[in-house]
């Protein structure tokens, strides 16, 4: 700034000198008509390149730069590069909030940035679906007025955030988020959303299945540590002894089977390798079942067998499918009522799938228990299940076979009637018998 009044007042007095010269040699009036004309050429000068100045501010572009004369060269070499600096600036500027929104998309949790009044400034996609924002239409809104939960409120309000608190039915009715807020800048927030419902349902499932099997070790442990004590303690006959004894074959049976289900369950739900394919004969496979579930019966039901309508062998885990047929056939034998019926069948349906049934004419199941069947433990009537000799979790072993051979299990139940536990295969896993 210095050197371009310095340049003014060197013009200022190079028009004063001519004027002064002029004034000596031809006198006062020509002095006035040089100062006159070489300010007007000097104001024309300024003018000329002012109006270059304005034309490139209005279209600006770093390579179209005028050039000028003296200051004005000097003026237009430093609008440039500001300019071209200030470019750079806003190019980094743009390659990093790009890439801090690439790394809040990529994260796992939903990323909220508030200000330091509450309102949000950015939000990621994954953010705007836990907490059902609209972006970017609701920029600029409060946070609390779209997260209406008194618990949020609550932990808005506590000005530190050491931990992350769960919320409740956010975003839908079965659903639970965590959020936690984080201090950062001066007074600005990040906001990190994460939807925990799995997770609870799994940290649930975990109690209950704890609970439930210490429930069902721990009844018949009582039982046979007081008829032990009974025995130890009692002078008994002969008889006497003989019924606690059973009782106790029995509660140890009970056990047994209990501890042979859970390992069952834990191998096939940790096993990650496909399953062994084995080419099962179904019709070999019913007549083998029938005569299972006839022993097991021991004559109190009648036993059935749909004979298959193609000759098909079921590719998969012999050991497996065999575990998942025998608990559909026993779970009807144990609750159908005797002098009931038990039908075994396998067929292929119009899309080709193949469908391992039984159907029994037991009491039926009430429509609400049915699509927790597979759960574990779960019992339509814990008493009766007991009184059967059942794990509960023979369907959750089903279930998991099921899935393992790209099947499902279909349950349909009809109260007083009876139920049907089917197994649908796909296509993929028929072969026809080239025996046949």
């Amino acid at each position: 700034m210095t050197g371009l009044w310095v340049r003014i007042l060197v013009t200022v007095l190079l028009i004063l000198s001519a004027s002064l010269i002029a004034d000596l040699v031809a006198g006062g009036r020509a002095a006035f008509t040089v100062a006159f004309s070489a300010l007007v050429v000097w104001v024309c000068f300024q003018l000329w390149h002012l109006r270059k100045m304005t034309r490139w501010l209005e279209d600006f572009k770093l390579d179209r730069t005028p050039t000028g004369l003296g200051t004005w060269d000097i003026l237009f070499s430093s609008v440039f590069r500001l300019a071209r600096s200030y470019e750079r600036q806003q190019t980094q500027l743009r390659l990093m909030l790009s890439s801090f929104r690439s790394a809040t998309e990529a994260m796992p949790d939903g990323v909220v940035s508030l200000d330091d009044h509450h309102q949000i400034t950015y939000a990621s996609r994954r953010a705007a679906l836990h907490l059902n924002l609209r972006i970017p239409d609701d920029y600029g809104r409060n946070i609390l007025n779209l997260l209406r939960h008194p618990d949020f409120s609550d932990y808005l309000e506590q000005q530190h955030w050491p931990e992350p608190v769960t919320l409740s039915g956010v975003p839908g009715p079965d659903r639970s988020l965590q959020v936690h807020l984080i201090p950062y800048g001066e007074r600005e927030q990040l906001l990190l959303t994460r939807d925990v419902t799995e997770v609870l349902k799994l940290e649930t499932t975990r109690r209950d299945f704890v609970a439930n099997v210490s429930h069902e070790l721990k009844t018949p442990l009582t039982v046979i540590s007081g008829f032990v004590e009974t025995l130890q303690e009692l002078p008994l006959d002969k008889n006497q002894r003989t019924d606690i004894l059973e009782t106790i074959r029995t509660q140890a049976q009970r056990m047994q089977r209990l501890i042979e289900d859970l390992l069952v369950l834990s191998r096939i739900e940790s096993d990650k390798t496909p399953p062994a394919e084995d080419h099962l004969d179904m019709r070999k496979t019913l007549e083998q079942l029938a005569q299972d579930a006839s022993h097991l019966s021991r004559g109190r039901h009648q036993i059935a067998v749909d004979q298959p309508m193609s000759p098909d062998h079921l590719i998969g885990d012999e050991q497996e499918l065999a575990s998942a047929f025998g608990n559909l056939v026993s779970n009807a034998i144990r609750y159908t009522p005797a002098h009931g019926s038990i039908t075994l069948s396998w067929q292929r349906n119009e899309s080709g799938q193949g469908i391992f049934e039984v159907r029994d004419t037991g009491p039926g199941i009430e429509s609400e228990h049915i699509g927790r069947l597979t759960e574990r433990f779960y019992r339509v009537d814990k008493g009766r299940s007991r009184s059967t000799g059942g794990t509960g979790l023979g369907l959750a072993i089903v279930k998991h076979i099921a899935s393992r051979h790209n099947a499902h299990l279909r349950i349909e139940s009809e109260l007083n009637v009876g139920s049907r536990f089917a197994l649908v295969f796909p296509n993929q896993r028929l072969v026809r018998d080239p025996a046949r």
